[in-house]
């Protein structure tokens, strides 16, 4: 394991695509409509949706307004955040930060009945796949995700149940225009149209939220990523989160020792920090197995430091 540098680190557009890997679940936003045309006022719901070849695929209620508002003015924008699982949104909540998150504006095009089972059978055979693939990889997942709550983390397990659901949905593509990634600061960066249209997702990244979750809901886990904070960055960590995941490496908040204040007794803050692997995951089990031997690599180093090997 290493410190970042500009090389580990991904583009805009790199982020953008892997928090739409990432999530199920986002907020459309249309134009209201009535029959005499467009009342320019904005509806919003929370709607599913799936991601492919790097175009979104939404299912909308069918009593849902977007379904009359798009037969009138079909420009819409879609925004998703990216995951954040058990105490990691208690930790947010409490620093008042928000999710880094994706911003599109595009076109909203109602799916023919024959392209939208064509897309539900899309999505049955990525729940089907993720699914598998945890299974393949086998003890170093199993190892990594038994923490975590997979009934609120696992996205094949969301979609699984709202394919399963008794709702009527409408299906439609989503055209993108433009894209934006916003960071957890509010900061606004804009995406070049290229660079998001040949991007790709990590395969990492429809497994995100459940190993955030399992690393975080495990003690022994947030002790190794204090242990990686003392051994690669010379920082005492009280306490540390990891937020992200890719196939490069991972970011953390790691609660630190801040100035001294006034009155002569210091101050923690969280402060963010990022690690690369020693090779690129290209897979969730070879993410695992690195992470372990990570683990493994630190405690060995914290106990030669200490002169007990």
């Amino acid at each position: 394991m290493k410190k970042a540098n500009k090389t580990a680190l991904l583009t805009f557009a790199e982020r953008c695509k892997n928090i739409l890997a990432s999530n199920w679940i986002g907020s459309l936003n249309t134009i209201k409509a009535d029959a005499k045309g467009s009342k320019e006022d904005i509806h919003t719901s929370k709607v599913m949706y799936m991601i492919r070849k790097g175009r979104p695929y939404i299912w909308v209620p069918e009593k849902d307004l977007h379904n009359v508002n798009t037969i009138i003015d079909e420009r819409g924008s879609f925004s998703v955040a990216s995951p954040f699982p058990g105490p990691l949104a208690y930790l947010f909540r409490s620093l008042e930060k928000l999710p880094p998150r994706v911003a599109l504006t595009g076109d909203i095009t109602r799916l023919k009945s024959e392209k939208a089972q064509d897309a539900v059978e899309r999505l049955r055979g990525a729940i089907l796949s993720e699914q598998k693939a945890i299974e393949d990889f086998g003890s170093a997942v199993s190892n990594v995700l038994k923490s975590s709550s997979l009934k609120y983390t696992s996205r094949s397990q969301h979609l699984k149940e709202f394919l399963e659901g008794n709702e009527e949905h409408v299906v439609y593509k989503f055209d993108v225009r433009s894209s934006m990634f916003i960071d957890s600061k509010g900061g606004m960066h804009e995406v070049d149209a290229e660079d998001f249209g040949t991007s790709k997702a990590d395969s990492l990244a429809p497994f995100s939220a459940a190993l955030i979750d399992g690393i975080n809901q495990s003690d022994t886990r947030r002790r190794a990523l204090m242990l990686f904070c003392h051994v690669y960055f010379n920082a005492n960590a009280k306490d540390a989160y990891i937020l992200r995941v890719d196939r490069k490496g991972f970011d953390m908040l790691g609660k630190v020792p801040s100035l001294t204040v006034g009155d002569g007794f210091g101050q923690c803050e969280w402060k963010d920090f990022r690690f690369t692997l020693k090779n690129e995951a290209t897979n969730i089990g070879d993410f695992c197995q690195q992470l372990m031997e990570m683990e493994e690599e630190v405690v060995k180093r914290i106990t030669n430091y200490s002169g007990l090997g």
